[in-house]
């Protein structure tokens, strides 16, 4: 039995980055491919399987990770939706933009097929820096 999500993520075949950008206005943008084998898929649900939420969510800090070049924490989602579901095999682009306002916040939006199936704000922490420290 996994006795946590971090032992999780490293057994499962998480995902494929296709493309990652950071534009110069600091919105980020990924596309990405979950596995129709991956084992997020094994649990929810039976027959039917979709992405949890909660994996949607360690996209959006896995993407947000590999655009700041390191590790990063997210201390604070708020205000998400999750408008459709996710099914095995479906291309997905990740949009977070930098919100007005306090350092390291964002909105963020999942996309397939250019459809909103997720979206929402987040705050980062990363080791200490804001966003403009952040490559």
């Amino acid at each position: 039995m996994l006795k946590n999500f971090k032992e999780l993520e490293t057994q499962i075949l998480w995902h494929q980055i296709e493309h990652v950008e950071r534009l110069d206005s600091g919105e980020i943008s990924a596309e990405l491919q979950i596995p129709p084998e991956s084992q997020w898929f094994s649990g929810h649900f039976p027959g039917q399987p979709i992405l949890p939420g909660i994996a949607q969510l360690a996209l959006v800090r896995d993407i947000i990770s590999q655009a700041c070049g390191g590790p990063v924490a997210i201390s604070e989602f708020n205000r998400v939706k999750f408008k459709k579901m996710i099914t095995p095999g479906k291309f997905l682009r990740i949009m977070a933009t930098p919100k007005q306002g306090p350092d390291d916040a964002y909105t963020f939006r999942i996309l397939v097929e250019n459809e909103v199936v997720c979206s929402g704000n987040f705050t980062l922490r990363i080791d200490g820096k804001n966003r403009d420290q952040i490559q």
